[in-house]
């Protein structure tokens, strides 16, 4: 059948604009892709987005670079990413200060979840609920009888307000009904030395930060907050043995901004599940106390959904805002 000229140039100018944005793909990278990290250099965050910076760079034989951008709880890199050009050379090192600041704050300038592509999960790892050895508690349960017959009368101290430390124990204390003051700090490393002395009572860490103070007998590990025992420390009880449902997953993965084309999406995805299957990627993130979290870019979606809607009632329960 012969089509009429208009039809064939519309048909045949669709056909090239879909062999364009195929050759794209196909050449993806074409310069330096930049992963950018909403954290400060040095951290676990940026340990871990450098590793797989590395390991992408290797893979697509074209150089990744791990780049912070500090500001707004990390909203500051996600907003640079999300109004980048979406062909996969911004991409952003997330976790789960990205979930919980879509639950907490009201007025950025971009809506986590409809901006962002998701792409691929990359590790999780637990928070570690830990107490001074001078409180009379040696269990959960031990720790939420002790706070139900002494109302008010204990602390949780915190990183900051919003932070996954703090959020862990708002949810603890909305699911366990128990009262406790938030004294937040600058970081869990100024939290220490006072939940040493016993001046805050308990913290809710990642497991980096806090395993070697156990380990040293400075604190005492009561659980750790995934749903089940951690595999490096199968002596510590999962918080959900004595709260069943508890559970927070410190997580990372990496998303594009919106319209970033399925090709890509796609290339990324399947270079971030090789490193996690290699057996080198395994050990460096075991280092760091964590494990891989391969996710496709929908399970991750999906993850990442319900994660924010999780946090968004523990956020209206505990009355926190910021802006």
């Amino acid at each position: 059948m012969k089509l009429p000229r208009r039809q064939f140039l519309s048909l045949a100018a669709g056909a090239a604009a879909v062999g364009s944005r195929g050759a794209r793909a196909q050449a993806y990278p074409t310069r330096p892709v930049h992963l950018l990290v909403g954290l400060a250099a040095g951290g676990g965050t940026d340990l871990v987005a450098r590793i797989m910076a590395e390991r992408l760079s290797q893979h697509f034989g074209q150089q990744f670079v791990a780049e912070n951008r500090t500001g707004m709880a990390g909203n500051l890199a996600s907003q640079f990413v999300l109004i980048s050009p979406p062909d996969g050379h911004t991409l952003l090192f997330m976790g789960a200060a990205s979930t919980i600041s879509a639950a907490i704050y009201k007025t950025l300038p971009f809506d986590f979840l409809q901006d962002s592509v998701p792409v691929g999960g990359v590790m999780r790892f637990p928070n570690l609920m830990v107490v001074p050895p001078s409180l009379p508690v040696k269990t959960v349960q031990d720790f939420i009888d002790y706070a139900k017959a002494n109302p008010g009368k204990l602390s949780m101290a915190s990183s900051g307000v919003g932070a996954s430390p703090h959020l862990s124990g708002e949810l603890f204390k909305f699911m366990t009904k128990i009262e406790m003051v938030h004294v937040p700090y600058r970081g869990s490393a100024a939290v220490y030395p006072d939940l040493m002395a016993g001046n805050v009572h308990v913290l809710f860490d990642n497991l980096a930060g806090s395993i070697g103070l156990v380990r040293s007998g400075k604190l005492r590990a009561l659980g750790v907050t995934t749903a089940k025992r951690w595999d490096s420390l199968p002596d510590i009880p999962a918080i959900a043995e004595t709260v069943p449902g508890y559970e927070v997953d410190v997580w990372y993965g990496i998303a594009a901004p919106k319209n970033t084309p399925p090709p890509v999406v796609a290339a990324l995805s399947t270079a971030i599940d090789a490193a996690l299957a290699d057996p080198k990627i395994i050990v460096r993130f075991a280092e760091t106390g964590g494990l891989p979290m391969p996710m496709s870019p929908d399970e991750l979606g999906k993850f990442m959904a319900e994660d924010t809607e999780k946090w968004r009632k523990v956020v209206a329960f505990a009355g926190i805002s910021a802006e």
